[in-house]
Protein backbone atom coordinates (compact mmCIF):
# COMPACT_ATOMS: atom_id res chain seq x y z
CA UNK A 1 0.00 0.00 0.00
CA UNK A 2 1.33 3.40 -0.98
CA UNK A 3 0.34 6.97 -0.10
CA UNK A 4 -0.56 8.69 -3.35
CA UNK A 5 -1.33 12.25 -4.44
CA UNK A 6 -3.49 12.77 -7.54
CA UNK A 7 -3.75 16.17 -9.18
CA UNK A 8 -6.39 16.58 -11.84
CA UNK A 9 -8.79 14.29 -9.96
CA UNK A 10 -11.77 16.21 -11.38
CA UNK A 11 -10.54 15.68 -14.95
CA UNK A 12 -11.10 12.89 -17.44
CA UNK A 13 -8.15 10.65 -16.55
CA UNK A 14 -7.78 11.62 -12.88
CA UNK A 15 -11.44 10.98 -12.12
CA UNK A 16 -11.06 7.42 -13.43
CA UNK A 17 -7.63 6.79 -11.92
CA UNK A 18 -8.59 7.48 -8.30
CA UNK A 19 -11.03 4.55 -7.93
CA UNK A 20 -8.50 2.24 -9.63
CA UNK A 21 -5.85 3.23 -7.08
CA UNK A 22 -8.31 2.72 -4.23
CA UNK A 23 -9.23 -0.72 -5.57
CA UNK A 24 -5.52 -1.56 -5.59
CA UNK A 25 -5.42 -0.82 -1.84
CA UNK A 26 -3.60 2.53 -1.90
CA UNK A 27 -4.28 5.61 0.22
CA UNK A 28 -5.22 8.52 -2.03
CA UNK A 29 -5.11 12.27 -1.51
CA UNK A 30 -6.52 14.69 -4.10
CA UNK A 31 -5.47 18.30 -4.70
CA UNK A 32 -8.46 20.16 -6.18
CA UNK A 33 -9.47 23.78 -6.57
CA UNK A 34 -13.10 23.07 -5.77
CA UNK A 35 -13.76 20.12 -3.43
CA UNK A 36 -17.48 20.32 -4.19
CA UNK A 37 -16.73 18.83 -7.62
CA UNK A 38 -15.74 15.57 -5.92
CA UNK A 39 -18.85 15.34 -3.77
CA UNK A 40 -20.84 13.27 -6.29
CA UNK A 41 -18.05 10.74 -6.88
CA UNK A 42 -18.79 7.34 -5.34
CA UNK A 43 -15.29 7.32 -3.84
CA UNK A 44 -15.30 10.86 -2.41
CA UNK A 45 -15.46 9.72 1.23
CA UNK A 46 -12.52 7.34 0.70
CA UNK A 47 -9.95 10.00 -0.16
CA UNK A 48 -8.29 12.88 1.62
CA UNK A 49 -8.92 16.23 -0.08
CA UNK A 50 -6.62 19.25 -0.07
CA UNK A 51 -8.14 22.42 -1.49
CA UNK A 52 -5.81 24.53 -3.58
CA UNK A 53 -4.35 25.33 -6.96
CA UNK A 54 -1.38 23.66 -8.62
CA UNK A 55 0.40 27.04 -8.59
CA UNK A 56 -0.12 27.57 -4.83
CA UNK A 57 3.10 26.57 -2.98
CA UNK A 58 1.28 26.30 0.36
CA UNK A 59 -1.35 23.94 -0.99
CA UNK A 60 1.28 21.92 -2.83
CA UNK A 61 3.40 21.50 0.30
CA UNK A 62 0.36 20.34 2.27
CA UNK A 63 -0.61 17.92 -0.49
CA UNK A 64 2.92 16.50 -0.88
CA UNK A 65 3.44 15.71 2.82
CA UNK A 66 4.18 12.01 3.42
CA UNK A 67 3.46 11.02 -0.18
CA UNK A 68 5.13 8.07 -1.92
CA UNK A 69 3.90 8.75 -5.48
CA UNK A 70 2.50 11.99 -6.94
CA UNK A 71 0.52 11.99 -10.20
CA UNK A 72 0.76 15.07 -12.42
CA UNK A 73 -2.40 15.01 -14.56
CA UNK A 74 -3.07 18.69 -15.23
CA UNK A 75 -2.60 20.81 -18.34
CA UNK A 76 -3.79 24.07 -19.87
CA UNK A 77 -4.85 22.69 -23.25
CA UNK A 78 -7.83 24.65 -24.47
CA UNK A 79 -6.76 27.74 -22.56
CA UNK A 80 -5.22 31.00 -23.72
CA UNK A 81 -2.45 31.42 -26.24
CA UNK A 82 0.16 31.19 -23.48
CA UNK A 83 -0.80 27.66 -22.40
CA UNK A 84 2.78 26.39 -22.78
CA UNK A 85 4.12 29.03 -20.40
CA UNK A 86 1.32 28.27 -17.92
CA UNK A 87 2.17 24.56 -18.04
CA UNK A 88 5.89 25.30 -17.65
CA UNK A 89 5.30 27.31 -14.47
CA UNK A 90 2.91 24.72 -13.04
CA UNK A 91 5.34 21.86 -13.71
CA UNK A 92 8.18 23.80 -12.08
CA UNK A 93 6.10 24.47 -8.96
CA UNK A 94 5.05 20.81 -8.78
CA UNK A 95 8.62 19.56 -9.23
CA UNK A 96 9.98 21.82 -6.49
CA UNK A 97 7.18 20.91 -4.07
CA UNK A 98 7.79 17.20 -4.70
CA UNK A 99 11.45 17.74 -3.83
CA UNK A 100 10.58 19.62 -0.63
CA UNK A 101 8.16 16.87 0.36
CA UNK A 102 10.67 14.10 -0.38
CA UNK A 103 8.18 12.34 -2.67
CA UNK A 104 9.34 8.94 -3.87
CA UNK A 105 8.24 9.24 -7.52
CA UNK A 106 6.30 11.53 -9.86
CA UNK A 107 4.10 9.99 -12.56
CA UNK A 108 3.17 12.14 -15.55
CA UNK A 109 0.92 11.39 -18.54
CA UNK A 110 2.18 13.14 -21.67
CA UNK A 111 1.88 12.68 -25.43
CA UNK A 112 3.66 10.60 -28.05
CA UNK A 113 5.82 12.16 -30.74
CA UNK A 114 9.50 12.24 -31.69
CA UNK A 115 11.55 14.75 -29.71
CA UNK A 116 13.72 15.39 -32.79
CA UNK A 117 10.77 16.12 -35.09
CA UNK A 118 11.20 19.75 -36.26
CA UNK A 119 7.48 19.90 -37.12
CA UNK A 120 6.26 18.63 -33.76
CA UNK A 121 3.07 20.52 -32.87
CA UNK A 122 3.17 23.22 -30.23
CA UNK A 123 0.90 21.16 -28.00
CA UNK A 124 3.13 18.08 -28.14
CA UNK A 125 6.27 20.17 -27.69
CA UNK A 126 4.70 21.59 -24.53
CA UNK A 127 3.76 18.13 -23.25
CA UNK A 128 7.35 16.94 -23.77
CA UNK A 129 8.72 20.08 -22.14
CA UNK A 130 6.59 19.46 -19.05
CA UNK A 131 8.16 16.00 -18.79
CA UNK A 132 11.66 17.48 -18.99
CA UNK A 133 10.85 20.15 -16.40
CA UNK A 134 9.54 17.55 -13.96
CA UNK A 135 12.56 15.29 -14.56
CA UNK A 136 15.00 18.16 -13.91
CA UNK A 137 14.41 17.84 -10.17
CA UNK A 138 15.78 15.27 -7.70
CA UNK A 139 12.57 13.18 -7.63
CA UNK A 140 12.54 10.39 -10.28
CA UNK A 141 9.80 10.76 -12.89
CA UNK A 142 7.96 8.11 -14.88
CA UNK A 143 6.58 9.82 -17.98
CA UNK A 144 3.96 7.85 -19.88
CA UNK A 145 3.51 9.00 -23.46
CA UNK A 146 0.29 8.07 -25.25
CA UNK A 147 -1.46 9.08 -28.48
CA UNK A 148 -5.24 9.28 -28.89
CA UNK A 149 -7.02 7.92 -25.82
CA UNK A 150 -10.23 6.14 -26.78
CA UNK A 151 -12.97 5.86 -24.19
CA UNK A 152 -16.48 7.08 -23.51
CA UNK A 153 -16.34 10.83 -22.98
CA UNK A 154 -12.71 11.37 -24.02
CA UNK A 155 -11.97 14.41 -26.19
CA UNK A 156 -10.31 12.26 -28.86
CA UNK A 157 -13.23 9.84 -29.00
CA UNK A 158 -15.88 12.59 -29.06
CA UNK A 159 -14.09 14.36 -31.90
CA UNK A 160 -13.92 11.13 -33.92
CA UNK A 161 -17.50 10.20 -33.06
CA UNK A 162 -19.12 13.46 -34.09
CA UNK A 163 -17.12 13.84 -37.29
CA UNK A 164 -18.22 10.38 -38.47
CA UNK A 165 -21.82 10.57 -37.28
CA UNK A 166 -22.56 14.10 -38.52
CA UNK A 167 -20.72 14.12 -41.86
CA UNK A 168 -21.36 11.41 -44.48
CA UNK A 169 -18.93 13.27 -46.75
CA UNK A 170 -15.81 14.89 -45.29
CA UNK A 171 -13.23 17.20 -46.82
CA UNK A 172 -10.16 16.83 -44.62
CA UNK A 173 -6.55 18.00 -44.44
CA UNK A 174 -3.65 15.72 -45.38
CA UNK A 175 -3.21 14.64 -41.74
CA UNK A 176 -6.13 12.25 -42.19
CA UNK A 177 -3.58 9.77 -43.62
CA UNK A 178 -0.96 10.17 -40.87
CA UNK A 179 -0.41 7.11 -38.71
CA UNK A 180 -1.49 6.99 -35.09
CA UNK A 181 -1.41 4.33 -32.36
CA UNK A 182 -4.58 4.84 -30.28
CA UNK A 183 -4.95 3.29 -26.86
CA UNK A 184 -8.01 2.42 -24.79
CA UNK A 185 -8.52 4.47 -21.64
CA UNK A 186 -8.76 1.17 -19.73
CA UNK A 187 -5.18 0.35 -20.72
CA UNK A 188 -3.89 3.86 -19.95
CA UNK A 189 -5.29 3.44 -16.43
CA UNK A 190 -3.60 0.05 -16.07
CA UNK A 191 -0.27 1.60 -17.00
CA UNK A 192 -0.78 4.49 -14.58
CA UNK A 193 -1.66 2.20 -11.67
CA UNK A 194 1.32 0.01 -12.48
CA UNK A 195 3.65 3.00 -12.18
CA UNK A 196 3.19 2.92 -8.40
CA UNK A 197 5.53 -0.08 -8.30
CA UNK A 198 8.18 1.29 -10.68
CA UNK A 199 11.65 0.98 -9.17
CA UNK A 200 13.84 2.69 -11.79
CA UNK A 201 16.63 4.60 -10.09
CA UNK A 202 16.20 7.66 -12.28
CA UNK A 203 13.62 9.18 -14.57
CA UNK A 204 12.19 7.22 -17.50
CA UNK A 205 9.95 7.69 -20.53
CA UNK A 206 7.53 4.88 -21.39
CA UNK A 207 5.81 5.02 -24.79
CA UNK A 208 2.50 3.16 -24.64
CA UNK A 209 -0.13 2.38 -27.24
CA UNK A 210 -2.70 -0.13 -28.33
CA UNK A 211 -2.01 -3.06 -30.68
CA UNK A 212 -3.20 -1.21 -33.82
CA UNK A 213 -1.40 1.40 -35.91
CA UNK A 214 -4.01 3.19 -38.03
CA UNK A 215 -4.51 6.37 -40.00
CA UNK A 216 -7.26 8.72 -38.90
CA UNK A 217 -9.08 7.79 -42.12
CA UNK A 218 -8.97 4.12 -41.10
CA UNK A 219 -10.16 4.93 -37.57
CA UNK A 220 -13.16 6.81 -38.96
CA UNK A 221 -13.99 3.84 -41.20
CA UNK A 222 -13.80 1.44 -38.24
CA UNK A 223 -16.05 3.70 -36.16
CA UNK A 224 -18.64 3.88 -38.97
CA UNK A 225 -18.77 0.07 -39.20
CA UNK A 226 -19.05 -0.39 -35.43
CA UNK A 227 -21.78 2.27 -35.18
CA UNK A 228 -23.71 0.73 -38.08
CA UNK A 229 -23.34 3.81 -40.30
CA UNK A 230 -23.04 3.84 -44.10
CA UNK A 231 -19.54 4.09 -45.49
CA UNK A 232 -18.17 7.65 -45.19
CA UNK A 233 -16.58 9.41 -48.14
CA UNK A 234 -13.38 11.16 -47.08
CA UNK A 235 -11.54 13.51 -49.46
CA UNK A 236 -8.23 15.00 -48.31
CA UNK A 237 -6.94 18.29 -49.73
CA UNK A 238 -3.65 20.10 -49.00
CA UNK A 239 -5.00 23.61 -48.41
CA UNK A 240 -6.70 23.13 -45.02
CA UNK A 241 -4.43 24.52 -42.30
CA UNK A 242 -4.62 23.31 -38.67
CA UNK A 243 -6.26 26.62 -37.77
CA UNK A 244 -9.02 26.22 -40.37
CA UNK A 245 -9.40 22.55 -39.54
CA UNK A 246 -9.82 23.24 -35.83
CA UNK A 247 -12.54 25.81 -36.52
CA UNK A 248 -14.32 23.29 -38.71
CA UNK A 249 -13.98 20.59 -36.04
CA UNK A 250 -15.23 23.11 -33.46
CA UNK A 251 -18.39 23.70 -35.48
CA UNK A 252 -19.18 20.03 -36.11
CA UNK A 253 -18.22 18.48 -32.77
CA UNK A 254 -18.92 19.41 -29.11
CA UNK A 255 -15.31 20.53 -28.65
CA UNK A 256 -14.66 24.29 -28.61
CA UNK A 257 -12.14 25.50 -31.16
CA UNK A 258 -9.67 26.32 -28.37
CA UNK A 259 -9.55 22.61 -27.46
CA UNK A 260 -9.96 21.27 -31.00
CA UNK A 261 -6.94 23.19 -32.24
CA UNK A 262 -4.24 21.46 -30.13
CA UNK A 263 -5.86 18.09 -30.87
CA UNK A 264 -5.91 18.78 -34.61
CA UNK A 265 -2.37 20.17 -34.57
CA UNK A 266 -1.19 16.98 -32.88
CA UNK A 267 -2.60 14.95 -35.78
CA UNK A 268 -0.13 16.56 -38.20
CA UNK A 269 2.52 14.39 -36.52
CA UNK A 270 2.73 10.63 -36.69
CA UNK A 271 2.28 9.45 -33.11
CA UNK A 272 3.31 5.82 -32.85
CA UNK A 273 5.31 3.89 -30.27
CA UNK A 274 8.99 3.82 -31.30
CA UNK A 275 10.37 2.32 -28.08
CA UNK A 276 7.85 -0.05 -26.48
CA UNK A 277 8.26 -0.67 -22.74
CA UNK A 278 10.34 -3.76 -21.89
CA UNK A 279 7.50 -5.12 -19.74
CA UNK A 280 4.17 -5.32 -21.64
CA UNK A 281 0.83 -5.10 -19.88
CA UNK A 282 -0.12 -8.29 -18.08
CA UNK A 283 -3.33 -10.15 -18.89
CA UNK A 284 -5.78 -9.23 -20.22
CA UNK A 285 -4.06 -8.03 -23.42
CA UNK A 286 -4.57 -4.42 -24.51
CA UNK A 287 -7.82 -3.68 -26.33
CA UNK A 288 -7.76 -3.28 -30.09
CA UNK A 289 -9.07 -0.04 -31.53
CA UNK A 290 -12.31 -1.72 -32.58
CA UNK A 291 -12.78 -3.22 -29.11
CA UNK A 292 -12.19 0.14 -27.45
CA UNK A 293 -14.79 1.81 -29.72
CA UNK A 294 -17.35 -0.93 -28.98
CA UNK A 295 -16.77 -0.53 -25.24
CA UNK A 296 -16.99 3.28 -25.40
CA UNK A 297 -20.25 3.19 -27.36
CA UNK A 298 -21.76 0.61 -25.00
CA UNK A 299 -20.93 2.73 -21.95
CA UNK A 300 -22.31 5.87 -23.62
CA UNK A 301 -25.56 4.10 -24.51
CA UNK A 302 -25.98 2.86 -20.93
CA UNK A 303 -25.20 6.27 -19.36
CA UNK A 304 -22.12 4.80 -17.68
CA UNK A 305 -19.77 7.62 -18.67
CA UNK A 306 -17.83 8.10 -15.43
CA UNK A 307 -15.87 11.16 -16.60
CA UNK A 308 -15.93 13.34 -19.71
CA UNK A 309 -13.46 15.61 -21.46
CA UNK A 310 -15.53 18.61 -20.33
CA UNK A 311 -15.37 17.72 -16.61
CA UNK A 312 -12.21 19.71 -16.02
CA UNK A 313 -13.81 22.94 -17.22
CA UNK A 314 -12.21 25.65 -19.26
CA UNK A 315 -8.85 27.02 -18.04
CA UNK A 316 -9.38 30.21 -16.10
CA UNK A 317 -13.09 29.54 -15.56
CA UNK A 318 -13.19 27.69 -12.28
CA UNK A 319 -16.63 27.12 -10.78
CA UNK A 320 -15.06 28.04 -7.44
CA UNK A 321 -15.37 31.74 -8.31
CA UNK A 322 -17.98 33.50 -6.20
CA UNK A 323 -21.46 34.37 -7.33
CA UNK A 324 -21.88 38.16 -7.55
CA UNK A 325 -24.50 38.07 -4.80
CA UNK A 326 -22.05 36.44 -2.35
CA UNK A 327 -20.62 38.67 0.41
CA UNK A 328 -17.08 38.41 -0.97
CA UNK A 329 -18.08 39.63 -4.46
CA UNK A 330 -16.08 42.68 -5.46
CA UNK A 331 -17.73 43.35 -8.78
CA UNK A 332 -20.07 46.07 -9.92
CA UNK A 333 -23.71 46.34 -10.98
CA UNK A 334 -25.81 43.28 -11.72
CA UNK A 335 -28.63 42.86 -14.19
CA UNK A 336 -31.26 40.34 -13.08
CA UNK A 337 -34.28 38.76 -14.74
CA UNK A 338 -36.40 37.05 -12.08
CA UNK A 339 -39.37 34.78 -12.72
CA UNK A 340 -41.44 32.51 -10.51
CA UNK A 341 -44.08 29.86 -11.00
CA UNK A 342 -46.03 27.45 -8.82
CA UNK A 343 -46.45 23.74 -9.36
CA UNK A 344 -48.75 21.08 -7.98
CA UNK A 345 -45.70 18.81 -7.72
CA UNK A 346 -43.88 18.34 -4.39
CA UNK A 347 -40.48 19.93 -3.92
CA UNK A 348 -38.60 16.72 -4.71
CA UNK A 349 -40.33 16.23 -8.07
CA UNK A 350 -39.80 19.84 -9.08
CA UNK A 351 -36.13 19.60 -8.18
CA UNK A 352 -35.79 16.42 -10.26
CA UNK A 353 -37.34 18.21 -13.24
CA UNK A 354 -34.87 21.07 -12.90
CA UNK A 355 -31.87 18.74 -12.71
CA UNK A 356 -33.05 16.95 -15.84
CA UNK A 357 -33.01 20.04 -18.04
CA UNK A 358 -30.83 20.40 -21.12
CA UNK A 359 -29.02 17.77 -23.17
CA UNK A 360 -31.35 15.56 -25.21
CA UNK A 361 -34.40 16.87 -23.30
CA UNK A 362 -33.69 20.43 -24.31
CA UNK A 363 -34.80 23.62 -22.58
CA UNK A 364 -38.61 23.34 -22.82
CA UNK A 365 -39.17 26.63 -24.69
CA UNK A 366 -38.00 28.16 -28.00
CA UNK A 367 -35.60 25.36 -29.01
CA UNK A 368 -34.79 27.28 -32.20
CA UNK A 369 -33.50 30.27 -30.23
CA UNK A 370 -31.40 28.04 -27.96
CA UNK A 371 -29.97 26.33 -31.04
CA UNK A 372 -29.18 29.62 -32.76
CA UNK A 373 -27.42 30.89 -29.62
CA UNK A 374 -25.35 27.71 -29.55
CA UNK A 375 -24.32 28.07 -33.19
CA UNK A 376 -23.40 31.73 -32.69
CA UNK A 377 -21.22 30.73 -29.75
CA UNK A 378 -19.52 28.04 -31.85
CA UNK A 379 -18.86 30.48 -34.69
CA UNK A 380 -17.03 32.87 -32.35
CA UNK A 381 -14.96 30.08 -30.77
CA UNK A 382 -17.14 29.15 -27.80
CA UNK A 383 -18.30 25.79 -26.50
CA UNK A 384 -21.72 25.76 -28.20
CA UNK A 385 -24.60 23.50 -27.23
CA UNK A 386 -23.29 20.09 -28.28
CA UNK A 387 -21.55 19.18 -25.03
CA UNK A 388 -24.87 17.93 -23.70
CA UNK A 389 -24.71 16.45 -20.22
CA UNK A 390 -22.89 13.61 -18.49
CA UNK A 391 -26.01 11.80 -17.22
CA UNK A 392 -29.62 12.23 -18.41
CA UNK A 393 -31.03 12.77 -14.90
CA UNK A 394 -28.24 13.59 -12.45
CA UNK A 395 -26.29 16.82 -12.00
CA UNK A 396 -23.13 17.32 -9.96
CA UNK A 397 -21.03 20.40 -9.28
CA UNK A 398 -18.59 20.86 -12.14
CA UNK A 399 -20.67 19.04 -14.76
CA UNK A 400 -20.87 20.57 -18.23
CA UNK A 401 -24.47 21.19 -19.28
CA UNK A 402 -24.68 22.37 -22.90
CA UNK A 403 -23.01 25.81 -22.72
CA UNK A 404 -23.34 26.04 -18.92
CA UNK A 405 -21.28 24.68 -16.02
CA UNK A 406 -23.01 23.38 -12.91
CA UNK A 407 -21.88 25.59 -10.06
CA UNK A 408 -24.16 24.53 -7.20
CA UNK A 409 -26.59 21.71 -6.45
CA UNK A 410 -28.29 21.64 -3.05
CA UNK A 411 -31.05 18.99 -3.12
CA UNK A 412 -33.91 19.62 -3.14
CA UNK A 413 -33.84 23.39 -3.24
CA UNK A 414 -31.05 24.98 -5.33
CA UNK A 415 -29.48 24.52 -8.78
CA UNK A 416 -27.14 27.14 -10.20
CA UNK A 417 -25.41 27.22 -13.58
CA UNK A 418 -22.59 29.50 -14.73
CA UNK A 419 -22.45 30.38 -18.43
CA UNK A 420 -19.43 29.24 -20.43
CA UNK A 421 -20.54 30.71 -23.75
CA UNK A 422 -18.61 33.74 -24.95
CA UNK A 423 -20.20 36.84 -23.45
CA UNK A 424 -19.28 40.46 -22.70
CA UNK A 425 -19.65 39.64 -19.01
CA UNK A 426 -20.43 36.81 -16.60
CA UNK A 427 -23.82 35.10 -16.47
CA UNK A 428 -25.64 32.67 -14.18
CA UNK A 429 -28.98 30.88 -14.27
CA UNK A 430 -30.30 29.63 -10.95
CA UNK A 431 -33.42 28.05 -9.54
CA UNK A 432 -34.66 28.06 -5.94
CA UNK A 433 -37.44 25.69 -4.90
CA UNK A 434 -39.57 26.08 -1.80
CA UNK A 435 -42.53 24.10 -0.49
CA UNK A 436 -46.09 25.38 -0.51
CA UNK A 437 -49.12 23.98 1.33
CA UNK A 438 -50.19 22.32 -1.93
CA UNK A 439 -47.16 21.87 -4.15
CA UNK A 440 -44.08 24.04 -4.54
CA UNK A 441 -42.78 27.34 -5.88
CA UNK A 442 -39.95 27.77 -8.38
CA UNK A 443 -38.00 31.04 -8.41
CA UNK A 444 -35.72 31.47 -11.39
CA UNK A 445 -33.07 34.16 -11.79
CA UNK A 446 -30.96 34.98 -14.83
CA UNK A 447 -28.05 37.08 -13.53
CA UNK A 448 -25.62 39.06 -15.67
CA UNK A 449 -22.54 41.02 -14.65
CA UNK A 450 -21.73 43.18 -17.70
CA UNK A 451 -18.25 44.22 -18.73
CA UNK A 452 -18.34 47.84 -19.81
CA UNK A 453 -20.76 49.42 -22.24
CA UNK A 454 -20.69 46.39 -24.55
CA UNK A 455 -22.07 44.19 -21.78
CA UNK A 456 -24.94 46.55 -21.05
CA UNK A 457 -25.82 46.91 -24.73
CA UNK A 458 -25.81 43.12 -25.03
CA UNK A 459 -28.20 42.70 -22.08
CA UNK A 460 -30.73 45.34 -23.12
CA UNK A 461 -30.66 44.24 -26.77
CA UNK A 462 -31.73 40.77 -25.65
CA UNK A 463 -34.57 41.88 -23.38
CA UNK A 464 -37.24 40.97 -26.00
CA UNK A 465 -35.79 37.45 -26.15
CA UNK A 466 -35.78 37.21 -22.35
CA UNK A 467 -39.57 37.46 -22.45
CA UNK A 468 -39.70 34.61 -24.97
CA UNK A 469 -37.23 32.40 -23.10
CA UNK A 470 -36.92 33.15 -19.39
CA UNK A 471 -40.44 34.51 -19.13
CA UNK A 472 -41.85 31.07 -20.02
CA UNK A 473 -39.09 28.73 -18.88
CA UNK A 474 -40.03 28.70 -15.19
CA UNK A 475 -43.69 28.03 -16.05
CA UNK A 476 -42.83 25.14 -18.35
CA UNK A 477 -40.53 23.55 -15.77
CA UNK A 478 -43.27 23.83 -13.15
CA UNK A 479 -45.80 22.37 -15.58
CA UNK A 480 -43.50 19.48 -16.52
CA UNK A 481 -43.03 18.63 -12.85
CA UNK A 482 -46.68 18.68 -11.86
CA UNK A 483 -48.59 18.09 -15.05
CA UNK A 484 -49.92 21.63 -14.85
CA UNK A 485 -48.76 24.99 -13.51
CA UNK A 486 -50.86 26.99 -11.09
CA UNK A 487 -49.97 30.48 -12.14
CA UNK A 488 -49.26 32.92 -9.33
CA UNK A 489 -50.81 36.30 -10.25
CA UNK A 490 -47.72 38.05 -8.91
CA UNK A 491 -45.24 35.82 -10.68
CA UNK A 492 -43.75 35.33 -14.12
CA UNK A 493 -43.12 39.02 -14.63
CA UNK A 494 -39.51 39.56 -15.67
CA UNK A 495 -37.73 42.52 -14.25
CA UNK A 496 -34.27 43.88 -14.92
CA UNK A 497 -32.47 45.52 -12.05
CA UNK A 498 -29.15 47.20 -11.55
CA UNK A 499 -28.44 47.31 -7.81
Amino acid sequence: MASILVTGATGYIGGRLVPELLDAGHQVRCLVRNPAKLAAAAWSDEVEVVEGDIADPGALDEAMARVDVAYYLVHSMGGSGAFDETDRRAATAFRDAAARGRVGRVVYLGGLGRDDDPELSRHLRSRHEVGRVLAAGPVPVTELRAALIIGSGSASFEMLRYLVEVLPVMVTPRWVDNRCQPIAVRDVLRWLVGCVDRTAAGSEVLEVGGPDVLTYREMMAVYARVAGLPRRLIVSIPVLTPSLSSRWVGLVTPLPSSLARPLVESLINEVIVARPPPEPLADPPPLTFRESVVLALDQSAESQVVTRWSDAGLPGRSPARPLPTDPDWAGGSLLVDEQSATSTAPVEDLYTTVTGIGGDRGWYVTPVLWGIRGWIDKLIGGVGMRRGRRHPDELSVGDALDFWRVEAVEPPSVVRLRAEMRLPGDAWLEWHIEPLPAGSRLTQRAIFFPRGLTGRVYWYALLPFHALIFGRLAEHIAAAAGGQADEDPGSSVGRSTAP
